[in-house]
């Protein structure tokens, strides 16, 4: 018998507004780095209304991460320092490595609905230079698993015998797109040494032996073991499953910018000033 993971914490997270006037939750950020380690924040966003997300996030840097933009349901308009032009739609993911250092724009689009999130994968200290690199992800290469219990979407890693769209090039992350039928069990795998964290997007679910219950907006935080396992609510559950091994190693964050030591984000925003910031490698 394999050890279960069971629930470490609970994170709310808080209401933020960030770019020029997007309201977001940022479930988990600075605070939860050790934590949450090799994720280095997640911000969720689910909007009915576009003056809530409309003045979107423009031009901006970034240095020592990978952004990771996954939309449910929306549009986003997106270009950045590489020469790529394009939207995010819905299904649809944006996996941005800005490595070295990229200049990006995000303009949401008004839609009926705008849900999903942004991850900041972090990476490590050897490959915090590597060149810049996008890759968009359309909902047409994102496979999905039909099981009894619901639907599986592999946006990266492998699920059972499911190659996702995306291995991960610096940090191999298992990020899955859970859709659980009313009142459905499901169950899988996981690497012990890894952090395991889900987000919920909609519905309830009932988790570890204690069988708690945990509405939706909410990010669960789990401890060690080899399993993982959860049962839908009467209505069902959709969540978001992030797995990665720790980075453990010292993080130094600027704003967009996230490095390990104070000297290197100094020099960061020295060559933002200085015109610099992009290099040619």
């Amino acid at each position: 018998m394999g050890k279960s993971r069971e629930i470490r914490r609970i994170v709310t997270g808080s209401n933020q507004v960030d770019g020029a006037g997007v309201k977001l939750v940022r479930v988990i950020g600075r605070a939860d780095v050790e934590d949450f380690d090799p994720f280095l924040m997640l911000d969720a966003f689910d909007s009915r209304n576009s003056e809530d997300y409309i003045k979107g996030f423009p031009w901006h840097p970034h240095r020592g991460i990978e952004t990771v933009t996954y939309l449910i349901s929306g549009d986003i308009e997106h270009g950045d320092s590489l020469g790529n032009r394009g939207h995010i739609l819905s299904g649809g993911c944006q996996w941005m490595t800005a490595g070295s250092g990229i200049l990006h724009q995000e303009m949401p689009q008004p839609a009926e609905r705008m849900l999903g999130f942004q991850l900041w994968l972090n990476l490590p200290r050897k490959d915090k230079w590597a060149h810049p690199q996008y890759r968009d992800i359309t909902a047409a290469l994102i496979p999905k698993a039909q099981e009894k219990s619901g639907t599986v979407g592999v946006i990266s890693g492998t699920y059972g015998k499911t190659q996702g769209a995306t291995q991960g090039d610096y940090v191999p992350a298992l990020i899955l797109d859970v859709d659980l039928k009313p009142n459905a069990q499901w169950h899988m795998a996981i690497d012990r040494d890894f952090t395991l964290f889900i987000y919920i997007v909609q519905g309830e679910g009932f988790f570890d032996s204690a069988a708690q219950r945990i509405a939706s907006h909410r990010a669960i935080l789990f401890g060690e073991g080899d399993e993982f396992a959860i049962q839908a609510g009467r209505e069902g559950l959709r969540f978001v499953l992030f797995s990665g091994r720790p980075l453990k190693e010292p993080v130094a964050w600027g704003g967009p910018i996230v490095m390990n030591t104070r000297e290197e984000l100094d020099a960061a925003f020295r060559e933002l000033d200085e015109g610099t910031f992009i290099k040619n490698l």
